[in-house]
């Protein structure tokens, strides 16, 4: 028998300690859509599918695969979607900088990392991705050789 998507919907968000007004805000539904959604009360189009399948880190197909969502529904919904957001991606990025860079980065590129984290700073409204970045913000500056 086929899991029902909203519990499934249900059980990633939970292990992401997400709230339902976590990924409701996400998706830009209501948080009483999206617990109709988990509990399997309606079903989530094409579009909530594919936001949901990046906000989880799958592909759309991932997601529904083994459920109980439509076939022609399926069908319709992309290969791919992007599953990164460009917060996730720098992070990345510095951090395999900094492992390279052993004895700390110079001031100049830390300058620049400082700069680019602070500018993505300003920008996200995400608290947790504003956290992660003033995180990485003081990890750069305990890992700056200064002359």
């Amino acid at each position: 028998m086929p899991e029902n998507l909203g519990r499934r919907i249900a059980r990633l968000r939970g292990g992401l300690g997400w709230t339902q007004a976590d990924l409701a805000t996400r998706l830009a539904i209501s948080r009483v859509a999206l617990s109709h959604l988990e509990a399997g009360i309606s079903v989530p189009g094409e579009r909530t599918v594919t936001l949901l399948a990046g906000l989880f880190k799958l592909e759309p197909h991932e997601l529904v695969e083994g459920t109980n969502y439509p076939r022609a529904k399926a069908e319709r919904l992309p290969l791919v979607v992007c599953r990164y957001t460009e917060v996730e991606l720098q992070l990345a990025l510095l951090g395999a900088v900094l492992e390279r860079a052993d004895s700390g980065l110079d001031p100049v590129e830390a300058d620049e990392w400082r700069q680019r984290l602070r500018k993505l700073r300003g920008v996200s409204h995400d608290p947790r991705e504003r956290d992660a970045l003033a995180a990485a913000i003081r990890e750069l500056d305990n890992r700056t050789v200064t002359d």
